[in-house]
């Protein structure tokens, strides 16, 4: 063919279908490969949420902000605005001490649609102090409700009823401290609860905590405190637990500025703070509580057979519905932005996670946590939540009470995980207690314990802790009174040296320092048991004459020159200051130098510390060798020291030379000889330099 040009058809490449990203949970653990579709789907589902509910608002920050719509808010002319959900009502009136408590047309609130109510009130219709509620009609009933966002709720000392109060101070807070910045390498962390924080029998409050309580955190070295029960709850008894008003902090300790003057005081002394928020469910109170805000049982809570809790006799929440995550992500960013909380304790994670609650159920084996038993809506939630806080506060610290061990939990979303910073190590106090309880002295093993410490995923934080609020119940005994029991009524006189309270005084402070050396984030000690506070945690109830004998901290024991509680708080302070002062403690690798059950001789090292633990409840021993990396070592803590209570059989003045040995010098280490007392612990650090010469020590 001539004279015409023939074009060949342009060629489209054929692109080949991208393979999706393999996430880095499942990268570094080989053993989670066979359940990656239910990752991935956790991982795209927490995606998919995410763009469902910021759709408009473009990010989680600004999606969540319910509570600058909803509630009781000044408007720009010096008026009133008040907005509440209640699909289900008829009708909504504001009354209170305003209204002499009876409906009134002024103050009835206008549906907008979309179920959420509105009303527009004068400046003068309500007044700073005064109380109120909404009376709330549904087709077929009627009935008083303390508002979803409500910021200030109150019981009356006479009749015992709560009600919101009207809360607008002259003027906001004056904050002392801006931007603060916690430095929690390592986290060490002293939860409290406001309430039973003072030594006479009644509720304590933000003020004497501040002013009696934090000098002694400061003192005590710990760099955050973790509160517990800051969210109104109707019964004082629940420890906090059955929250009530969420974006309530408790009245009955003071008001909200004397809650942000400790934080402010806290922030002041470079410590961070905790908040224990409780998201996992709700109190049932319908009156004081969400239970039935519009008349309807399924408004914030699911409204079939799992609307009830069946162990903790309380509500679910329903995390599919996006206005119960609007509710509770703007929950978590109200105490973040309101109260400058430096993060939170998310408390009952494992309810959360599994339909089952976790109840009964062994967790042996990864396919129990990609059974289909998982709710992925709570775990979306919970992913979102920690998404929503550290884009709120880039700084904050998330903690997950989460004992079903499910992986990921505590690694970062981009990695396909929940995104907590931490979780607790919750098998390590119930490891000290099943101890306690069941083995004699002679039986404690040094492979068991190093193995229960250091038992844990590589890849996630978590807070180890001898013992929490939980160990110390009525019903339960804390560490120290398991050790002591009623020997600490009658025998703790400094110089008395009964045989039981010396084992006492020894293991406790063994105990807290073997957990404390080998942390892989942070530790916790909940206030008091730093000196071995004794006797139980009972709050006041019918069972007890309602006392508050048991819902207090002698702190006088410790402050008493002629107790020995002082020797537990002195070493208590020791470890942490040690601790405390090594950049990154937390994260340095602990490598296991000596373990021998026969003796029950434990040594690990950190950095150019090394731990050392005889357990033996009889036998000292003395020129004992532990292989060590070769150098002259200083003994820089000591749990026989006289200061902590101890018999001062260890010299801390000798220097420690290491001995060569051909036989371990390819591996690096030499022998390090050293008396080590019955039941006693010691820290030495290795000089920065190697020893050129050669000294007696008491080894020789």
């Amino acid at each position: 063919m001539t004279g015409k040009t023939i074009k060949t058809p342009k060629r489209t490449a054929t692109r080949r279908p991208r393979a999706p990203k393999v996430l880095s949970i499942i990268k570094n653990d080989p053993w989670l490969e066979p359940f990656a579709d239910a990752i991935n789907g956790r991982h795209q589902d927490a995606i998919n949420v995410e763009k469902r509910l910021t759709g408009e608002s473009g990010s989680l920050s600004n999606f969540a902000n319910a509570h600058h719509y909803f509630g009781l808010h000044r408007t720009d002319d010096g008026g009133w605005v008040f907005r509440e959900w209640a699909p289900n009502a008829t009708a909504i009136f504001l009354v209170g001490d305003f209204s002499d408590w009876e409906e009134r047309p002024e103050y009835a609130l206008n549906p907008l649609g979309n179920g959420v109510w509105k009303g527009l009130f004068p400046a003068e219709a309500l007044k700073h102090g005064q109380l109120f509620k909404m009376h709330v009609r549904w087709d077929g009933g009627a009935g008083e409700r303390i508002p979803a966002y409500a910021t200030r709720v109150v019981q009356d000392e006479n009749t015992k009823i709560f009600s919101a109060q009207v809360w607008a101070p002259e003027g906001p807070y004056q904050w002392a401290v801006d931007n603060f910045v916690p430095d929690t390498r390592p986290l060490l962390i002293y939860e409290c609860h406001i309430g039973m924080a003072q030594e006479r029998e009644g509720v304590g409050t933000y003020d004497e905590f501040r002013l009696n309580v934090l000098p002694r955190v400061v003192r005590d070295g710990y760099n955050a405190i973790q509160i517990m029960a800051i969210q109104e709850h109707p019964y004082y008894g629940s420890f906090g637990y059955h929250v009530s008003n969420f974006f309530a902090p408790s009245s009955r300790f003071g008001t909200p500025e004397q809650l942000k003057a400790l934080i402010d005081a806290a922030h002041a002394e470079g410590i961070a703070v905790i908040m224990d928020i409780v998201h996992s469910h709700a109190v049932k109170n319908e009156i004081e509580g969400l239970g039935r805000l519009d008349g309807s049982y399924d408004l914030y809570f699911y409204g079939d057979g799992r609307r009830e809790h069946p162990a903790w006799d309380s509500l679910c929440f329903d995390y599919g519905k996006d206005e119960v995550m609007h509710f509770l992500l703007s929950n978590c960013k109200y105490w973040l932005e309101e109260f400058r909380f430096d993060g939170f304790r998310f408390d009952g994670v494992t309810s959360m996670l599994y339909y089952n609650h976790g109840l009964g159920q062994a967790f042996g084996g990864y396919g129990d946590y990609y059974n289909g038993g998982q709710d992925t809506n709570a775990i979306t939630y919970l992913t979102l939540a920690n998404k929503l806080i550290h884009e709120v506060n880039p700084g904050a610290i998330t903690i997950a009470e989460e004992m079903s061990g499910m992986p990921g939990l505590a690694l970062p979303f981009a990695d396909g995980g929940l995104g907590f910073d931490y979780r607790m190590a919750m098998g390590i106090p119930d490891y000290w207690i099943k101890t306690l309880k069941e083995k004699k002295d002679e039986d404690w093993h040094p492979t068991s314990i190093f193995w229960e410490l250091t038992n844990r995923r590589a890849d996630e934080k978590t807070i180890s802790y001898v013992e929490s609020h939980d160990q110390a119940l009525v019903g339960d005994k804390t560490v120290i009174f398991r050790l002591i029991d009623k020997e600490m009524y009658w025998h703790m006189m400094d110089g008395d040296r009964d045989m039981t309270v010396a084992r006492g005084i020894a293991l406790h402070k063994m105990i807290r320092l073997v957990t404390l050396a080998s942390i892989n984030g942070g530790y916790l000690n909940f206030m008091g048991n730093e000196f071995g506070h004794p006797e139980w945690i009972d709050f006041p109830r019918e069972g007890n004459g309602w006392s508050y004998k048991y819902a207090r901290r002698q702190w006088s024991l410790v402050d008493r020159e002629d107790l020995q509680y002082k020797y537990l708080n002195a070493f208590d302070n020791a470890m942490i200051d040690l601790v405390e002062g090594v950049y990154n403690f937390q994260a340095l690798p602990v490598r296991k130098l000596w373990e021998k059950d026969d003796d029950q001789v434990l040594a690990f090292m950190r950095g150019d510390l090394i731990f050392v633990f005889n357990f033996n409840p009889f036998k000292s021993f003395d020129g004992y060798g532990i292989l060590a990396p070769g150098g002259v070592y200083d003994v820089v803590l000591s749990s026989d020291n006289p200061d902590f209570g101890g018999f001062g059989n260890i010299d801390e003045s000798v220097e420690h030379f290491t001995k060569p040995d051909p036989l371990y010098a390819p591996a690096g280490v030499e022998w390090l000889q050293l008396y080590l007392p019955a039941r006693s612990a010691m820290v030495l650090r290795k000089h920065p330099r190697r020893a050129t010469r050669r000294k007696t020590t008491r080894a020789d």
